[in-house]
């Protein structure tokens, strides 16, 4: 052979070996995904989606939302990252579409006949790397679904999504690697031993009698006690104010109530990603609450704990418990008078800002409220407030992936920035673990004049003994 000709095949071969190295190493978007399927991913992917489709849990609604879409656009005026981005990846119709398409395409009878012409579309690599960057920008806070003609939730679409990936170790290495610590290793998602926990309960039992004189407990594997609190274990890092305003409210309305020392951390990414994860951390979390023998399980202020509790016990859980959120047990406290509180003594102007997983998610609206308006002199709404409220910008779990920090800042929070200033409170009251993190960050990286709070941070001032 010809050197010329040995040179051009040497050169080709070199090619199309840098090409399949390129491919093998993808660059997954956004976040660090830990152990991911590389190659084969569509039959995987088309088998996942095959099994969540026969799931009983999901088949009627994913029947009913992948075969509907009024094209309408509504969800694109509702979408608070829409809104600053104008972007299509960012449209909640698309996003459901990237589904649609392959729900079409793979099962049903007119889309593998009719193919484009009924909205099907075959399956590629470069698909499923879109719904990677895709299912991961969408916050999951369900605004969109308030307005839809058709009732489509697409954050359950968005959800189902991550599940598929999630099948293909397509998921944010923060997600896996915190709920392995929490099943498999310390019980935890942040690591915490025991005996740093225990120290931690009474370390805040110090500082409650130094600020206001009053001795207060933390109980712990109390038997038999009406309720289990627990709450996300990174409460007990950062926002012990929520915490000891949770325990003097919970002793001066004279609560029967005890904390789980076995499992003590109600965080569940599961809901973020995975029905299996769901599953394993709630049914810890009922295990403890089986071993204590209580009657009803108190979780802490944060909105995806409650809501995994609450909406999903009946589907994965072993055992049966009353839930409530502790905002809903102290405004009922509050209201029959077993807990008096002072709004004197709270003089700044005070604003409320609803989680979507408690509000959108489950309806918990006017509790905190009665909470912050008893405990404060002067509170102001959110425009707009409640079902239609912005989500914080870290919703979906984003907030626990340290590549997404950019673009929860600029893109994501810009919805709710706007939203702070034009308050003109001085504080704002967050009840989830997760919102206060977004709104920590969102008025320290923007410089706004704010100090984010829980609400019980509020009845450490101004409850009346």
């Amino acid at each position: 052979m010809p050197q010329t000709a040995k040179k051009e095949e040497t050169k080709m071969r070199n090619n199309d070996k840098q090409t399949t190295e390129k491919k093998q190493k993808r660059s997954y978007p956004f976040y660090a995904i830990e152990n991911p399927i590389e190659h084969d991913r569509i039959p995987v992917f088309i088998k996942t989606m095959g099994t969540v489709l026969r799931d009983e849990k999901y088949r009627l609604l994913l029947d009913l939302y992948l075969n509907t879409c009024a094209s309408c656009n509504s969800c694109a005026e509702q979408c608070h990252l829409y809104q600053v981005t104008h972007e299509r990846k960012d449209l909640p119709a698309y996003r459901s579409n990237m589904l649609r398409a392959v729900y079409r395409k793979y099962f049903t009878r007119g889309g593998r006949l009719l193919g484009r012409l009924v909205g099907a579309k075959e399956l590629h690599e470069e698909d499923i790397d879109a719904m990677i960057e895709s299912f991961y920008r969408c916050t999951m806070c369900r605004r969109c679904a308030v307005e839809c003609p058709m009732g489509i939730d697409n954050a359950l679409l968005t959800r189902i999504g991550r599940c598929i990936l999630g099948e293909l170790n397509l998921a944010p290495k923060n997600f896996t690697v915190s709920s392995a610590q929490e099943l498999k290793g310390i019980g935890n998602t942040s690591g915490i031993p025991k005996e740093a926990f225990m120290d931690t309960l009474d370390f805040l039992q110090d500082e409650i009698k130094d600020m206001t004189g009053h001795k207060v407990e933390f109980p712990r594997d109390k038997v038999g006690a009406e309720y289990m609190f627990i709450a996300p274990v990174s409460d007990y890092i950062m926002e012990a104010d929520t915490l000891m305003g949770t325990a003097m409210a919970l002793q001066a309305a004279g609560t029967d109530w005890t904390i789980g020392t076995s499992f003590y951390d109600a965080i569940n990414y599961g809901l973020f990603y995975s029905d299996g994860v769901t599953s394993d951390v709630l049914n810890r979390l009922l295990t403890e609450a089986q071993r204590l023998k209580v009657k009803k399980i108190l979780i802490g202020e944060c909105g995806h704990a409650t809501k995994t509790a609450k909406l999903f016990m009946d589907v994965f859980g072993k055992y049966r418990f009353p839930v409530r959120n502790v905002m809903e047990y102290t405004a009922e406290a509050v209201k029959d008078g077993r807990l008096k509180l002072d709004p004197e003594v709270n003089q700044e102007t005070v604003t409320y800002h609803d989680p979507c997983n408690l509000g959108r998610g489950l309806g918990i609206y006017e509790a905190p409220r009665a909470i912050v308006r008893a405990a404060t002199k002067h509170f102001v709404e959110l425009q707009p407030n409640r079902e239609r409220n912005y989500c914080c910008g870290g919703g979906g779990g984003s907030v626990t992936v340290p590549d997404l920090y950019d673009f929860r800042m600029n893109l994501a929070g810009a919805k709710k920035v706007e939203q702070i200033k034009s308050s003109g409170a001085k504080y704002i009251a967050a009840p989830c673990a997760n919102c206060k993190k977004q709104l920590k960050e969102l008025v320290e990286y923007h410089k706004l004049p704010v100090t984010v709070v829980g609400v019980h941070d509020l009845l450490i001032k101004s409850l009346v003994y």
